[in-house]
């Protein structure tokens, strides 16, 4: 449920979907398991998982998804092995070289041949449609399975008029200028690591963890040109996060504090302490999208 990393994009045009029509778009794009025969399977399931029965859990127009992927395992050494001992038994047999097509038809074959046996893994990926703020969330480290993802949702609802995050003062100026005046505007709280980057290609890059990003020796890398392209915040003391220049938030960690807000819910109904958390949650990242677009300088023209 508590997401842990935000690849963030936002609505160029007006859009607002309702559950019902959400769920309905969904629908035919239901998550299935491998077939002997499938190398992976990729769909919609239940938001909220075993203990959900819809595809689309939603509260004050903010609507949660999920979509689960099943990839079979084939490693790469196997198939190497077996395409080199077919190859050697035929030439052998033919008293001649296969040509490269023959060797990629008989890899595919071999592929087809070792799936039933092949062990699979399953991943889920969730994201939460905030029309309020015209932006998705995808809970994921990963720009190419947010793409994947939102390729999905893309397809299941026949359009989705997205563009990734971006703000019109770069991040790393607004991420370096913090660091250099150790001013980190509020209810921002500057921490304890941080990637400093060069322009230049022979400039290298410079990580700190653990370490006063103050001090004159962390200072001097800005004063030759680098600039802070990873900074690790705190948002409101409920939220910490490293924001990268690349507007991707990770390691998205909500406090024991914050998160104790539901306590008086209890555990005795696992969906009432889901639907709980879940509007906990989303409030808070809205708060937090809010806070940045501010603190940064306000969002790019889009196009």
């Amino acid at each position: 449920m508590w997401f842990k990393n935000l690849t963030v994009y936002r609505f160029n045009k007006p859009f607002s979907v309702d559950t019902e029509a959400l769920e309905k778009s969904l629908e035919d794009f239901t998550f299935s398991p491998c077939s002997s025969q499938d190398i992976s399977k990729f769909g919609f399931s239940n938001a909220l998982g075993k203990q959900g029965q819809t595809l689309v859990h939603s509260a004050n127009d903010r609507h949660l998804i999920c979509a689960t992927k099943e990839e079979k395992i084939l490693p790469s050494q196997v198939i190497k092995e077996a395409l080199e001992e077919k190859v050697a038994q035929i030439e052998a047999e033919e008293d001649r070289k296969l040509a490269k097509k023959e060797k990629d038809s008989l890899k595919e074959e071999i592929t087809i041949t070792l799936l039933p046996r092949a062990f699979s893994r399953r991943s889920q990926i969730r994201a939460l449609i905030i029309p309020e703020i015209e932006m998705i969330l995808v809970d994921s480290s990963s720009a190419a399975k947010s793409e994947e993802f939102l390729a999905l949702l893309r397809k299941a609802m026949g359009s989705l008029p997205i563009i990734p995050l971006s703000f019109k003062t770069p991040i790393e100026t607004q991420l370096t200028d913090w660091v250099m005046t150790n001013s980190t505007p509020a209810p921002f709280e500057m921490q304890d690591e941080a990637e400093f980057k060069s322009d230049s290609d022979e400039g290298g890059i410079v990580r700190f963890k653990q370490q006063d990003l103050t001090e004159a020796e962390v200072l001097a890398h800005i004063e030759v040109g680098k600039q802070v392209h990873k900074l690790a915040l705190h948002f409101s003391q409920s939220i910490a996060f490293l924001l990268q220049s690349d507007a991707g938030i990770k390691r998205l960690k909500f406090s024991e504090e914050f998160r104790a807000g539901n306590d008086e819910v209890g555990t005795e109904d696992p969906m009432a302490r889901l639907d709980a958390d879940f509007a906990l949650m989303g409030s808070e990242l809205i708060a937090l999208m809010n806070s940045l677009v501010e603190v940064l300088g306000g969002l790019e023209e889009s196009i």
